[in-house]
């Protein structure tokens, strides 16, 4: 008997859950979504796609001058990653970034798992912005930790190899007077060790040549060096750029709106020219090779438009107002939120300002803080348009 009534429920709850599944998922046209959307009028698809196109070419352009102008001006005294423009520069683009997580894609993700077209039961019943933005958060949390160790070794290994070819380059020169080499181990402001080899080699007519090799490498605390952490950062930072920028360019690529698309398009060229500064401060700072900085800056500014064109040609048979696209949407959202926020807070305003990077004057301190504050209200303040 006992066993009947739990057969029972078990097979109510499974009904239930398909249930619910079939109407979170399906594809249909939600008449509440789309009612909305015949109340705000102006569908024009010619307009549209013109006002696509524009789009397309102005954040790309924004996208190309935004990650480009630090990584072109590393050489340049006033866009040096330690100079002050620099410095306030970055600020205001972690400001921007921040804002972006909270204000724009929380609220966006809110907004759809809330729509009266999906069932009150989860979505209404449990805050899933909020969870699964905590969740990214944490994930990416991790990735970041692992990424730095994974460096780290690598990193580690590189020094002890480094090392060693000194040893040896030491032991089989000891022999004879024309070839010394030294090597000394030194420890900068991060302890840090830092291992430098002067090959100095002896002729006959007295010239000098000196080969100098640094590595850095872990401190004796498992303190990870500057390069190490900038290397994890801009991977980590490009991933949730990435991600959320796909997401933008394919809302912005099935909307039929010209009313929706004309305020989008600059806000967004606004926005992605000072995540792209953000990026490019930090591939500038891990001083990658050229070609692989290169490719990063490339892979960023390409993603927006191309996830535009990717909308346009979903546009025929996607249905943006049905409860599948609502939770997707939900969903996506919130993991761009989470990650965000995190890069925003973590690898980019307290690495900053409480990581002891703010070396500089009272006065550079101060600015640093009131562009930050500025591009957080300033990118908060484009929520009223887009």
């Amino acid at each position: 008997m006992a066993l009947a009534g739990v057969r029972r429920h078990v097979g109510q709850f499974l009904i239930s859950t398909n249930e619910l599944m079939a109407a979170s998922l399906s594809a249909a046209d939600c008449p509440d979504e789309a009612e909305k959307a015949e109340r705000a009028g102006c569908r024009d698809d010619a307009a549209a796609l013109r006002l696509k196109e524009v789009a397309m070419a102005a954040i790309l352009v924004a996208g190309v001058l935004g990650v480009g102008l630090p990584l072109a001006g590393r050489k340049r005294r006033a866009l040096r990653t330690d100079s002050a423009a620099f410095v306030a520069a970055k600020a205001f683009a972690a400001g921007v970034i921040l804002a972006t997580g909270f204000v724009h894609m929380l609220h966006d993700a809110e907004h759809a798992l809330s729509s009266p077209c999906l069932p009150a039961v989860p979505w209404r019943k449990f805050p899933f912005p909020g969870f699964v933005a905590m969740a990214a958060a944490l994930a990416t949390l991790v990735l970041d930790f692992l990424a730095t160790r994974f460096y780290e070794s690598k990193h580690r290994a590189e020094a002890a190899r480094v090392k060693a070819d000194a040893a040896a380059a030491l032991a089989a020169s000891s022999a004879s007077d024309e070839d010394i080499t030294v090597v000394t181990v030194t420890e900068d402001e991060r302890k840090a060790p830092l291992l430098q080899t002067h090959c100095h080699s002896h002729s006959h007519g007295h010239g000098h040549h000196h080969a100098h090799e640094l590595v850095q490498g872990e401190g004796s605390q498992g303190e990870v060096s500057a390069d190490v952490r900038s290397i994890v950062v801009s991977q980590i930072l490009e991933m949730g750029i990435v991600s959320h920028s796909v997401i933008i360019g394919l809302s912005l690529g099935v909307s039929r709106s010209p009313c929706t698309i004309r305020p989008l398009v600059a806000a967004l060229a606004f926005h992605q020219f000072f995540e792209g500064f953000a990026l490019g401060g930090c591939i500038a700072q891990a001083q990658f090779k050229t070609l692989s900085a290169a490719i990063m800056a490339s892979f960023f500014a390409i993603t927006t438009p191309a996830g535009i064109a990717a909308g346009v040609g979903l546009a025929s048979f996607y249905n943006p107002n049905s409860p599948r696209a609502l939770v997707v949407e939900g969903i996506l959202d919130s993991i761009s939120a989470g990650i965000l926020i995190y890069m925003s807070l973590v690898d980019l305003i307290a690495a900053d300002f409480l990581g002891g990077k703010m070396t500089g004057s009272a006065r550079q301190q101060v600015m640093a803080y009131i562009a930050l504050f500025l591009g957080a209200l300033s990118m908060s303040s484009l929520a009223i348009w887009a």
